[in-house]
């Protein structure tokens, strides 16, 4: 019976991660690339677990690597194995990172029923304005013919003075005097504060 191959290295040439975290601890950094050479691949692995993206789960597993080298020191051997308690830390800032995701989606969530609520403003402004122009339009009927006719050619057509005149058949300062006295009125009708 033949012997089943193993591929990797041997578990007996393995260096012992509690040991190599207390040499991380002190800043050492060859023992940190050691380190990092064994936990990098487990890291990503459940940061894709819960990320389940894999430019995400990148970023989460390379954030927490520089985590656990600004870290090391806080690490306890007695609380359990180096991994675990770098794979502990992949795990949270995974699930920080969807939380974070969550929050962003809900705050986008409510942001969008904010600006749908404005369509309620849009309507109150639209009403407004047709109450606006019912009272000019009523305010219109008190002016004389004259001066009615004279504010709606050159207010409402976009006419200038001149060819105001031109269409009443009337000289210049007749309209600019028909326009004054008319807008005076207006304004008083409107309640308009000069």
């Amino acid at each position: 019976m033949k012997e089943a191959v193993r591929i990797g290295p041997n578990p007996a040439s393995r260096p012992d991660l509690d040991e190599v975290m207390s040499a991380v601890a002190l800043g050492d950094q060859s023992a940190f690339a050691v380190l990092f050479d064994a936990v990098a691949a487990p890291v990503l692995g459940v940061a894709h677990a819960v990320l389940r993206d894999r430019a995400q789960s990148e970023e989460v597993a390379q954030e927490v690597l520089v985590e656990v080298w600004r870290t090391a020191p806080r690490y306890r051997p007695e609380r359990g194995t180096a991994v675990n308690w770098v794979l502990t830390l992949a795990h949270r800032r995974a699930v920080d990172r969807v939380r974070s995701a969550q929050a962003a989606a809900a705050r986008e969530h409510r942001a969008g029923l904010r600006d749908r609520m404005r369509e309620y403003d849009e309507v109150t402004e639209q009403v407004e304005a047709r109450l606006e122009r019912e009272q000019v339009r009523r305010c219109l009927r008190t002016l004389t013919e004259i001066q009615r006719e004279a504010v709606e050619l050159a207010y409402y057509r976009g006419m200038t003075y001149r060819q105001v005149a031109e269409t009443l058949s009337v000289p210049l300062g007749t309209v600019k005097t028909r326009l004054r006295d008319g807008l005076i009125r207006l304004r008083d009708c409107l309640g308009v504060c000069a």
